[in-house]
């Protein structure tokens, strides 16, 4: 019995190379319902550059519950969700944490790349980033849009709820 040696340019390798790595765009069609505000194709990348930066210095906490003791203990940084988890229950609460301290969070298409950009060969949900000297510029880049989209989000919310309790002295209930 011989081997036979796979032919490189074969339909076989074709589909592979094309399944290999996503667009952002075929990552956007997994999104979980409440990823919002969602980080733009720029601001991921810039997400995932400060991320492997800051795993060097040892500046990040990984997984729910490591970020959400800190989070309780008053430490500050930018939040990164992963928008692809699902069930959305593992995670819900913690924008509302964020939102309550006012730190600013961001959700990114994939948890996979995510995992990758911290290091890891697992899946990773959530990452908060702590600022650090070696790698200020970049963090306060992310800082810089990262924290509009968050507070945009938030005004929209309250504007909507501001809305909604104007029209509702004027429904008639039950009609």
């Amino acid at each position: 019995m011989t081997k036979i040696k796979a032919d490189p340019d074969g339909p076989e390798a074709q589909a592979e190379a094309c399944c290999g790595e996503r667009t952002y765009h075929e990552l956007l069609v997994n999104l979980n319902p409440i990823a919002q505000p969602l980080a733009s194709r720029r601001l991921t990348r810039k997400l995932y550059k400060c991320i492997k930066k800051a795993v060097k210095q040892k500046q990040i906490r990984r997984g729910v519950k490591e970020v959400q003791k800190f989070i309780n203990k008053g430490e500050k940084g930018i939040m990164v969700l992963a928008g692809d988890t699902l069930p959305i229950e593992v995670y819900c609460h913690l924008p509302v944490m964020c939102e309550d301290r006012n730190l600013p969070y961001v959700y990114i298409p994939s948890k996979t790349d995510l995992g990758a950009a911290a290091g890891s060969k697992r899946p990773t949900c959530v990452i908060m980033v702590k600022p650090h000297e070696e790698y200020q510029e970049a963090y306060d880049e992310c800082l810089e849009e990262a924290a509009p989209a968050a507070l945009s989000l938030l005004h929209q919310c309250c504007f909507l709820l501001s809305v909604c309790e104007d029209t509702s002295e004027n429904v008639v209930w039950g009609k």
